[in-house]
Formats: structure tokens, C-alpha cells, sequence
């Protein structure tokens, strides 16, 4: 096993809709195609995924690769700065939604993802750091938040992607906004804000979805989504078509770039890393971490 290299493949067991069991083996066949010894690790709930990073740190590995939902993911990849293991990750998405895998245009089938990270060479992507927890492609808050967490995983591994439509549409009858004032940059915004997102992802849960043309992975920037409470049906109308044509011109929806946000909220709203939930705060600071992570897309 001498000529080997060495790969760290860390497995959410729970995550998904589809069975992985009977991918498995040809997930580790390709690896061992390639001339890969695969040490195989599995989690049993949330924050397993960091434990594990940490108790390998030590060791030599010349890849990493984990296979599960958006959450997992980042799991793996705040794990990996933690604990200072500087190694080129690869991503089989197995989640329910993989609103980050999607963006990346990753291979929904396993071991066809599997031959991409074996095959495909590493590009620099950007993450970005709420106060001191790291997350990759979105913090958010407002509407549709709670039903990235909300969500048992039991629902989501049933109904998958419509399971955040459907616990979104819940949040519709408890409608509410909260007042924040946000500085980007030397731009500062105050207003009765429906939904705040800092990205970088084409797709958010099915609720939304941005233009390519929009979003750069790698550019140090992250972008900006402030859509403020509407104040009667009409502007309600033009939010939402702007938002399905996405059209972020109108000046009822604010779209930046920006590297950097401070956003203060007395009303201390929870939010939305990845999937994951973060307690509010009532002044929170967003920055982006430019080329934060190595991984293969």
C-alpha cells in the first residue's frame, strides 16, 4: 500500500433522500482506481463532521472528500480551517437540496461525482465568516429561514427539495419583518427588511435563484439580498416579479457586492448558515474570506 495516497472520506449516513449504502462501494473502488487508501468516517449528528477533522488532524491525507447535504459540507470545510488542514476537499452531494452543489454544477450521481474530484483539478472558492462561525454559501434571515433548520430531516429526506417549499409556506401566515440598519462597504441601509441574505450560490432552498451571470465564486465578494417589507399588494406584486425575472434594478429590492457587512437589529432575529442555525444577535458582523477553501468543480 506504499504507493498509495491517502483520502479522508467522511460520510453523513442520515443526509438525502437515496440510499448511499450501495454507492458506497463504488464511491471507494474509484478512489482505489486512482491509486487512493481510503479511511472511511462516518457521522451520527450534527457537529460530528469538526470532531472528526479534529481527531485526524494530525495525520497525513492528500484529500478530502465528504458526501452529504450543504450542511455536512460545511461541517467539513469550517473543520478543515479550524484545524488547519490545508488540503484540496471534494464534494459528493447527498442532501436533500445541495443549493451549493447545484451552483457548482457538481454530478448529482455519486460515483460519477466521485470520478469528477479524482479527474478534476482544484479552484480557490471564497467562504464566508458570521461573527466567529465560518459558513460557504449563505447567511441568511427573515422569511424561509427557519425552514433550513426547522425542517425534521426525516421531511426532508422524504419530500427533498419541497420540504423547504412547503415549511417556507408556513412561515407565509406568521409574516413579519424586523427593522435593521446595514452598512456595505460606505453604503448604509435601514429599513422593515422581509428577508437579508449574504451569498455566494445561485440557488437558496428552492425559494430563490440567481443569474450565473451574477455571481462570481472567487472574487472576494459575496452578494447582498435586502428585500424590505412591502407596504401594500402592489409593491408586493413588483418584489415578486422582479425577484422571478430577477430583476434587481427596481428600488424595492437591493442586490451589491460587497466584501463586508455590519447589520444591527434590536430585535436580535436568528439566522441561517448553510442550512444550519445561528443565534441572533443584535449587532452582527459578515465578511468574506477570499479564497478560503480549495475544492473540486
Amino acid at each position: 500500500m506504499s504507493a498509495y495516497k491517502r483520502l479522508l472520506f467522511i460520510v453523513n449516513p442520515h443526509a438525502g433522500v437515496k440510499k448511499k449504502d450501495s454507492a458506497l462501494s463504488d464511491i471507494i473502488l474509484t478512489f482505489s482506481d486512482h491509486y487512493y487508501e481510503t479511511i472511511v468516517c462516518f457521522t451520527r449528528e450534527p457537529g460530528d463532521a469538526e470532531t472528526l477533522i479534529r481527531e485526524h488532524a494530525g495525520e497525513e491525507f492528500d484529500r478530502i472528500v465528504c458526501m452529504g447535504g450543504d450542511g455536512t459540507l460545511s461541517e467539513v470545510i469550517g473543520g478543515c480551517r479550524k484545524y488547519a488542514m490545508n488540503i484540496p476537499m471534494g464534494y459528493i452531494p447527498a442532501g436533500s437540496t445541495n443549493d451549493f452543489a447545484q451552483s457548482l454544477q457538481l454530478p448529482m450521481e455519486p460515483a460519477e461525482a466521485a470520478e469528477r474530484i479524482m479527474k478534476g483539478k482544484p479552484h480557490k472558492l471564497d467562504v464566508g465568516m458570521w461573527e466567529e462561525r465560518q459558513f460557504v454559501y449563505t447567511a441568511s434571515c427573515g422569511l424561509f429561514t427557519r425552514a433550513s433548520y426547522d425542517t425534521p430531516q426525516k421531511v426532508k429526506n422524504v419530500l427533498g427539495h419541497a420540504a423547504y417549499v412547503l415549511e417556507g409556506m408556513r412561515e407565509l401566515t406568521q409574516v413579519r419583518s424586523y427593522h435593521m440598519q446595514i452598512t456595505a462597504g460606505e453604503r448604509t441601509f435601514e429599513d422593515n427588511y422581509l428577508f437579508v441574505t449574504i451569498c455566494n450560490t445561485i440557488s437558496l432552498g428552492g425559494v430563490m435563484d440567481l443569474s450565473r451571470a451574477e455571481v462570481n465564486f472567487s472574487d472576494g465578494l459575496f452578494e447582498l439580498l435586502l428585500i424590505p417589507m412591502p407596504r401594500d399588494l402592489i409593491q408586493l406584486t413588483q418584489i415578486v416579479n422582479a425577484l422571478r425575472e430577477q430583476r434587481f434594478d427596481t428600488p424595492l429590492v437591493t442586490f451589491i457586492k460587497t466584501e463586508r457587512v455590519v447589520i444591527k437589529c434590536p430585535e436580535k432575529p436568528d439566522w441561517s448558515l448553510d442550512g444550519e442555525k445561528a443565534e441572533g444577535k443584535e449587532t452582527v458582523e459578515i465578511r468574506v474570506v477570499p479564497g478560503g477553501i480549495s475544492m473540486f468543480y
